[in-house]
């Protein structure tokens, strides 16, 4: 599971639609999520109502995540950021994609990967789509018998161990809510996550996303 606290805010949060199957697969236990792979999310924040959808280079055996920003013409003054997260270094470039201004910020948070934990509990499964297109997917969460709500559900393919959606909640108030979709394995461009060279002189303070 992960809980990245990203600088910008999010993505439609529109449950998914499901058909529920008889005859799913048994369930064995969590999932092993790849360690590598690049695609597409849309992050909703709830407590903002603001969405952002982005291309994503995921790479769990180095601790690092790339996010670019999607440009959307229909709003006004909106700047568009890249995001390099490197947390075997704890920083954090926020780079503009227009100006290549280059912000480092320390990350606070230590590393959480797109994964389902061991320790998570089972709450469903189901197929999503309908005839001929099924993807049949299982639904884990942070649930204990001791605690009322769950604070990370995540939805995951069963084939693969894809991230198909998750959610975080804090005091029962929901949070975020993140959708991946167009996933691939691997990481087509390693260079994607080397800042460029005009975050040698970058700034400490992070840059504002409107600008006017």
């Amino acid at each position: 599971m992960h809980r990245l606290l990203l600088v910008f805010v999010a993505a439609v949060g529109a449950s998914v639609f499901v058909l529920p199957r008889m005859d799913a697969s048994p369930v064995v236990g969590p999932c092993v999520a790849p360690l590598q792979w690049e695609g597409r999310w849309v992050v909703y924040d709830h407590s903002t109502g603001r969405n952002s959808r982005a291309a994503v280079s995921y790479d769990a055996l180095n601790q690092r995540i790339r996010v670019l920003q999607q440009h959307k013409k229909h709003t006004p003054c909106q700047r568009f950021f890249e995001y390099i997260y490197l947390y075997q270094s704890m920083v954090m470039f926020q780079i503009d994609q227009k100006t290549k201004e280059c912000s480092k910020i320390a990350l606070t948070e230590v590393w959480d990967p797109f994964d389902v934990p061991d320790n998570s509990t089972f709450e469903d499964q189901y197929f999503i789509g309908g005839p001929g297109d099924n993807i049949e997917v299982q639904e884990w969460s942070d649930r204990k018998p001791a605690r009322k709500h769950e604070t990370w559900v995540g939805v995951y393919t069963m084939k693969d161990c894809y991230p198909v959606q998750e959610t975080y909640t804090t005091n029962s108030s929901v949070t975020t809510s993140t959708r991946f979709f167009s996933l691939e394995l691997g990481i087509s461009d390693p260079n994607v996550f080397t800042p460029p060279s005009t975050c040698q002189s970058a700034r400490a303070e992070r840059m504002v996303d409107l600008e006017c």
